[in-house]
């Protein structure tokens, strides 16, 4: 596997890692890798496939606008980017890396072909500059989920062979493709699979900056969660869409009348904070994606409030590497992109890895990890991706509260068993990806299907 832990947990902004991420790391790729870019004098970008069709609602065009300015995702300052962006239509000159001056009209350079789909993957990007010789450079990219960006080149190479761009191979001590493979690692050795997975991480970094990536990544989330029960109003995007994850929070903690699934509640407005704050623009932690961001911090924060953990620390980094390895291997053998393979592929990947996580941070078998993935995603099987208005609202929202339900399910199903069960994680991820690609397009991040055309037939028949 040559994928890290931080490959897959990525500090960005919302609303989308394939649409918003993706593409504004593409973006500022691409003008890394132009030559000759000083004698720049106008860049376009084409949007193809999913990227056209939801690009609006998921805020592509605003990304790749940011990613040209040289912005990354995980630095970008989420309250600028408005300003940003009405400068450049106000002026009509973008900064290119924010050194290289050209004009820039934002209706004209940025193409939105909705009815055409590159032969890489549905969420497709063409840019091409022109230099003041009238000479061109042009690069297509694909967004294939969870931020990773890979140029045609690559993807035709072999996409699954690197992580990231221009990555090193590096030998690792307990390479695995399977969890089966995993497994018997596990077994050989007597380690658990967090275990394993530190080994491999320490093949990067030492283990103090091992350990202070994971600490920053479960702060990022925490303070999204902090920040999305604390916030009201309406989400942008013409839904009008108002935040509930605050006041419901409120409502709970003054509830005098507890009930016993009061905790399970609480968990879903854990989730639904994260991706209230996500569908704001927000700052947030791909788990694996941004539509399914709020699922794992949901059951993180469930584990060190409500499990009392007698090392809370340790756990987390233990949660957080499990998770990453059915990540991995979600992406590698089957796809983390609701465009690819629908919802089964974002919620459905976050429900297992969060699942997997909580099993390793309660103190559970190698054996009983696997079960409780497997299960979160068997029963995500054949989930569509069909938000309404391309918008990553409804049912996003509150899919991720669901999500963090069935996680915890998961969980204490795996670790009430002896870790023997018939589906393997391995053969359940297979059938995601074979299911998937049976799945009609309309139903893949398209809003050309589902609730996304029916809700709003509905609304216009009642105006």
């Amino acid at each position: 596997m040559d994928m890290r832990v931080f490959d897959l947990f990525k500090i960005g902004v919302g609303p989308s890692s394939s649409h918003t991420v993706g593409p504004m790391i593409a973006a500022r790729r691409f003008l890394q890798e132009c030559p000759d870019l000083q004698n720049a004098q106008q860049v376009q970008v084409a949007l193809y496939g999913s990227l056209a069709l939801t690009g609006l609602g998921h805020a592509t065009d605003k990304a790749v606008l940011l990613g040209l300015m040289g912005e990354t995702p995980q630095d970008v300052v989420p309250d600028t980017v408005d300003q940003k962006l009405e400068d450049l239509a106000r002026s009509g000159v973008m900064l290119l890396l924010g050194e290289v001056e050209v004009d820039f009209d934002i209706l004209n350079d940025v193409l939105w072909h909705k009815q055409e789909v590159l032969p890489g993957h549905p969420n497709g990007l063409r840019f091409t500059l022109t230099r003041k010789d009238d000479s061109t450079y042009s690069n297509t990219y694909y967004s294939t989920g969870g931020g990773f960006i890979y140029s045609e080149a690559e993807l035709a190479h072999n996409a699954n062979s690197a992580s990231v761009a221009n990555a090193t191979v590096v030998a690792l001590p307990y390479p695995f493709a399977t969890m089966a493979e995993l497994l018997a690692h596990g077994k050989r050795t007597g380690l658990s699979l967090a275990a394993l997975l530190r080994a491999n991480e320490l093949c990067h970094c030492s283990e103090e900056e091992l350990d202070a990536g994971l600490d920053k990544i479960w702060s990022v989330m925490n303070q999204c969660i902090q920040r999305g029960l604390k916030i009201t109003g309406e989400l942008p995007g013409g839904l009008h869409v108002q935040r509930r994850a605050a006041k419901l929070w409120l409502t709970a903690n003054e509830s005098h009348n507890s009930l016993p699934h009061d905790g399970m509640h609480k968990v879903s407005l854990y989730a639904m904070a994260v991706n209230e704050e996500n569908a704001a623009g927000g700052r947030v932690v791909t788990a694996p994606t941004n539509g399914a961001a709020g699922i794992i911090p949901a059951i993180i924060q469930y584990y060190s409030q409500d499990c009392h953990p007698s090392d809370p620390v340790k756990g987390i980094r233990e949660f957080l590497l499990v998770a990453a390895a059915v990540g991995m291997l979600c992406k590698k053998n089957a796809s983390i992109s609701g465009a690819e393979i629908g919802c089964q592929g974002e919620v459905g990947v976050a429900c297992a890895m969060a699942a997997a996580g909580l099993t390793a941070a309660l103190g559970g078998s190698n054996e009983q990890i696997e079960s409780a993935a497997e299960i979160g995603i068997e029963h995500h099987l054949g989930m569509t991706c069909d938000p309404i208005g391309g918008l990553v609202q409804i049912p996003c929202i509150e899919r991720n509260g669901m999500g963090a339900v069935k996680a915890i399910t998961a969980a204490s199903l795996a670790l009430k068993s002896d870790g023997t069960h018939h589906v393997s994680l391995d053969q359940v991820i297979e059938t995601m990806r074979v299911t998937g690609y049976d799945m009609q397009a309309k139903y893949k991040e398209t809003s050309l299907g589902g609730l996304a055309i029916h809700v709003v037939t509905v609304n216009h028949a009642a105006c």
